[in-house]
């Protein structure tokens, strides 16, 4: 699997989890939405066990740009909120961030 589709998915099981949590609280949803919830944030760390880095820490690091962008198409596919100029600037700006994080030449 590669790490674009690990942290893809990872990213999107993260949010669905967390979305989750957020309806049964915010929303006023059943209890029983916290049952997938949890089961889709196990599945979130499970991914991030999949990604090719020589560290737990940096591939969580570089995963958080991959989130940022991702909630950023949530906010808009699921919310049906749009992101403007400045969600997608600083997306773009966390992706290179990650990038360098990740495949930055080491020692």
């Amino acid at each position: 699997m590669t790490t674009i589709l690990a942290y893809s998915l990872a990213a999107l099981a993260e949010i669905a989890g967390c979305f989750a949590f957020w309806a049964w609280l915010r929303l006023d949803r059943s209890l029983l939405w916290l049952i997938p919830g949890g089961l889709s944030l196990a599945l979130f760390a499970y991914l991030l066990t999949l990604v090719e880095a020589g560290a737990a820490g940096r591939a969580y690091a570089a995963y958080g740009g991959v989130y940022i962008v991702a909630s950023l198409l949530w906010l808009w596919t699921v919310e049906g909120i749009r992101p403007d100029r400045w969600d997608l600037t600083g997306g773009a700006i966390c992706l290179m961030g990650a990038a360098l994080i990740l495949l930055g030449p080491r020692a």
